[in-house]
């Protein structure tokens, strides 16, 4: 009997060769994303060899985009967001226009028309939320300030790309394209319809979705199952992302994305990212592999010098743009070279804008080309750019006089008002960090009315904190000036409550240096780093793991102390 095994292929090559592809790209230090695109130009239509079946493989890929889009939704933090939106709001938005305009002068300098332009020059503008999360936990900068700056700017990024997907299909008519809705209704009744769509939607997801959603997710796990749990998981990324098509005819990947936002709300919200995260990982792959079987490899023989003006604008032109918006909002040379290097690339938004592009008649297929192109070409080159950041650098800094001005010049959030009082000068407590760790360790502080100054590497942190009336300072405390001007000659305690093991020596040596006798209290995340702390003896070492065993010890002997019977008195209750 013969069967129809165009799926059972399609997966099979694509889950195959990406397998093998994405393990070789690796290898080299390359993304996987680079080999998983690769298969899919290797099994996609340009290429000899086995063909997958393109329709199939867009429909799974469709699956991917949903997944992908509802992982960024569970992850996305408002308050995280809000911490940087100073820089990272106004950023994206400037950087987005600039990357637009050039691509869209380049697109109509080779005589393409303006809506082709347009989706040209958009699809441009956006960089990879994956690629660039993988190349900040690679360096381990993901919770540094840069790194901050760095995600707030790209999650700004996605939204406005998610808007620009829901807005394109009514303005296809007018830039060029194939019609999405009545031929003869008004252009403004078509995008206030549109809008009024994808805002109801979002109000019925935030007032409803927000208590229905956990509560549910509150049920299921209360059965104890895991296969339920992950089914319910995946039912409603899928099942809220295609109703949100069906009902408020607005994308897939912003139906997914608020169904992964609301589930935030829930306490099994890290559950649910990481039930989902298989399968998410798998249909994502898939999607590249699909987006890979789109691309005619002789574009780089057709259009050599095209392709080259696309990665100059996606690897300079809006890297530099990044870099002068950074230094424009004072920010050291070293954060504008990390935000430039994190936006030198182009990825899965720029896919999905460049297909709805291809789909509504919009973009040519050669722009679909060298769209993909260009993100193979400035995804496998990312990671050489983030590795030339310090030595460049450095580099600058010694030949340019101007740069050396830009990385010294002043900070006003770099030391303490001339108002300060005088009991946060000496005695003082000095408080690195200003995270989850350090919040609590303030609030006690505050309650038993130690002053104390926070010197924190986010600068919207340290505003906030004067706002509230509390001492603080901005920088990276491994830098002795930060300590200096915290202070920390005159204090009477230092507590690092970040944990990073290498800087928190480079605040230990310089405390003791400043201030012999001050009492040092320090915080690890490695039962290692803990033990190599200590032995070093440069203060009070506590490790968050060890504490927790102990404070559990402690409550667990407590209540059976409390209950066993002494042999002078009679057995005592428990305590409560």
């Amino acid at each position: 009997m013969e069967h129809n095994v165009s799926l059972i292929s399609t997966l099979a090559a694509g889950f195959g060769l990406a397998l093998i592809l994405g393990f070789i790209a690796e290898r080299l230090r390359l993304p996987a994303l680079v080999g998983y695109l690769l298969a899919g130009i290797a099994i996609g239509p340009a290429t000899p060899g086995f063909v997958a079946d393109v329709g199939i493989a867009a429909q799974l890929s469709e699956i991917g985009v949903m997944l992908l889009m509802f992982g960024v939704g569970l992850h996305f933090s408002l308050k995280d967001l809000m911490a940087v939106k100073r820089i990272a709001l106004p950023g994206a938005v400037v950087q987005m226009t600039a990357a637009t305009l050039l691509g869209m002068g380049l697109a109509m300098w080779w005589g393409w028309s303006t809506g082709a332009a347009l989706v040209f020059g958009l699809s441009l503008s956006c960089a990879s939320t994956v690629v660039l999360l993988k190349a900040l936990e690679a360096r381990g900068t993901l919770e540094s300030v840069n790194g901050r700056i760095a995600v707030g700017w790209l999650v700004v990024e996605d939204l406005a790309t998610v808007l620009i997907l829901v807005l394109l299909p009514p303005l296809a008519p007018v830039l060029g394209g194939s019609a999405q809705g009545a031929p003869d209704e008004p252009l403004w009744r078509t995008i206030a319809e549109t809008l009024a769509q994808m805002a109801a939607f979002v109000v019925l997801m935030l007032v409803v979705g927000r208590r229905v959603l956990p509560w549910l997710l509150w049920q299921v796990a209360r059965t104890g199952s895991r296969e339920l749990f992950t089914l319910m998981v995946i039912a409603v990324a899928i099942g809220i992302a295609y109703g949100a098509g069906v009902l408020f005819h607005v994308s897939f990947a912003l139906g997914a994305f608020f169904a992964g936002m609301v589930m935030r709300e829930s306490e099994y919200s890290h559950r649910a990212a990481q039930e989902s995260l298989p399968l998410r990982d798998s249909f994502s792959v898939l999607f590249f592999v699909s987006v890979g079987m789109l691309f005619d490899p002789m574009t780089l023989v057709d259009q050599p010098l095209h392709l080259l003006g696309v990665v100059a604008i996606v690897m300079l032109g809006k890297a530099l743009a990044a870099m002068a918006l950074v230094i424009l909002f004072r920010y050291p040379l070293n954060t504008a070279m990390t935000v430039s290097a994190s936006l030198a690339q182009i990825g899965e938004f720029s896919f999905i804008l460049a297909g709805l592009g291809l789909q509504l008649g919009l973009l040519p297929k050669a722009g679909m080309n060298l769209v993909l192109a260009a993100a193979l070409i400035s995804i496998a080159l990312n990671p050489l750019m983030f590795a030339m950041i310090q030595p460049l650098r450095r580099w600058v800094l010694d030949r340019s006089a101007f740069a050396r001005k830009l990385e010294a010049r002043d900070d006003p959030y770099a030391e303490l008002p001339q108002t300060t009082g005088r009991q946060y000068l000496e005695g003082q407590v000095v408080l690195v960090g200003f995270g989850r760790v350090g919040r609590r360790i303030a609030d006690a502080l505050t309650e038993q009315g130690i002053p104390f100054v926070v010197a924190d590497q986010g600068r919207e942190t340290v505003e906030a904190l004067r706002r509230r009336g509390l001492a603080a300072v901005s920088g990276d405390a491994s830098d002795p000036m930060v300590l200096v001007q915290a202070h920390i000659a005159n204090a009477a305690m230092l507590v690092v409550a970040v944990p990073d093991s290498m800087k928190a020596r480079q605040m230990a040596d310089t405390a003791r240096q400043l201030n012999p006798g001050i009492e040092i209290v320090l915080r690890t995340h490695g039962e290692e780093e803990s033990a190599l702390l200590r032995k070093e003896g440069l203060g009070t070492v506590f490790h968050g793991e060890e504490e927790l065993a102990k404070g559990m010890s402690r409550h667990v002997l407590q209540r059976f102390n409390a209950s066993m019977p002494d042999e002078h008195a009679p057995t005592a209750s428990p305590a409560h």
